[in-house]
């Protein structure tokens, strides 16, 4: 029996999903008299009165050879929490079934258990931000189906040990390994969707959101096993990615020299940041990052971040997240946007 066989909840395997026109046709030529639409076109003067592909092929297909995997191992989502509310869905049984978070850690894991009813389980990161592997063991049992790894992590900015996430691959070889790698293109280490063929439990998730520069279109990754993906499929909204968002994303992917561009824009701004933040008296330490952020100590976290509300200049302030004590996440912004920063401090200063 396959791992998905075992672990997809077991109604949802027979569950007969909804059929769209779309699937019964995906054909882009004819005269198209089978979903309703208004034939006329649109009242917003653009050419999206038909309905999109529910499978967004023609993306996959280019994702495909920019990811080097196949179009079966890809999903698409309004946003990659679409990806993680339907991987809890998936595979965890409401009130019985259980999950591990490894705080601190992007805060959707929680929510969307918690709207489903799935029990969280918490691993705190050791104290230089990486997985605690024996406290990951005390919190695994029988019920235990996923555990989720942002790599680089949110809010600390740090990539995940190569070695430990292979751990824990090997380790758990029943429960999911999602990597949640919304920032790898700030990093130097390749992406685990690479490893696909290696490991039946992984799942890599991205995002458009980031390094791409798309965050309004509201558009993620997932990549797995096609029986996963399959699954997926079924059981989303039909026409989860609309039409305009689906092209916009195709003509991103013909451009992937400009999101590298953004990158290393980025990058050279992050490192400025970081030399000027360390020449500041309020800063006790700035940890390293991977990411397009940087998580601060201050001397005093909280007055620092409601001092630079009152000036307009808005990070995120931390300091009540668990191993976060008096830190603000600062997301890098363009060279203007970080001068302004830094002026802001060093009057408070």
């Amino acid at each position: 029996m396959s791992l998905y066989k075992k672990l997809i909840r077991e109604h949802l395997q027979s569950l007969k999903p909804y059929s769209s026109a779309r699937d019964e046709y995906s054909g882009k030529e004819g005269v198209f008299l089978d979903a309703n639409e208004n034939p006329f076109g649109s009242v917003a003067g653009k050419d999206l009165n038909r309905y999109p592909d529910p499978y967004q092929w023609e993306i996959k297909e280019k994702l495909a050879k920019l990811k080097n995997c196949k179009p079966e191992h890809i999903f698409l989502g309004n946003g990659s929490d679409e990806a993680i509310d339907l991987l809890i869905k998936a595979i965890c049984e409401p009130k019985r079934d259980n999950m591990i978070i490894l705080p601190p850690t992007y805060g959707m894991y929680q929510v969307c258990a918690d709207i489903q009813q799935v029990e969280v389980r918490k691993a705190n990161l050791t104290g230089n931000y990486q997985p605690n592997l024996e406290e990951i063991a005390q919190n695994v049992d029988e019920h235990t189906k996923i555990i989720w790894i942002c790599s680089p992590n949110n809010p600390t900015g740090n990539l995940i040990e190569s070695y430990l996430i292979e751990k824990l691959l090997n380790q758990y070889p029943e429960v999911i390994i999602v990597i949640d790698e919304a920032y790898i293109d700030f990093a130097e280490q390749p992406s685990y969707i690479n490893r696909l063929t290696e490991f039946e439990n992984l799942v890599v998730m991205q995002t458009f959101s980031k390094a791409w520069g798309m965050a309004g279109l509201r558009v993620g990754m997932a990549f797995g096993q096609p029986e996963l993906i399959a699954m997926l499929n079924k059981i989303k909204y039909p026409y989860n990615l609309n039409l305009q968002s689906q092209r916009i994303i195709s003509e991103a992917i013909d451009n992937v020299e400009k999101k590298d561009a953004y990158v290393e824009k980025i990058l050279k701004e992050r490192l400025k940041l970081f030399k000027k933040l360390m020449e500041l008296g309020i800063v006790r330490h700035i940890y390293p990052s991977d990411s397009n952020q940087l998580l601060v100590k201050f001397t005093d976290a909280k007055a620092i971040f409601n001092y630079l509300l009152d000036k307009k200049v808005i990070v995120r302030d931390r300091s009540n997240v668990v191993l976060c004590d008096d830190c603000l996440r600062i997301s890098i912004g363009t060279q203007t946007e970080n001068n302004r920063l830094i002026e802001e401090l060093q009057a408070y200063n």
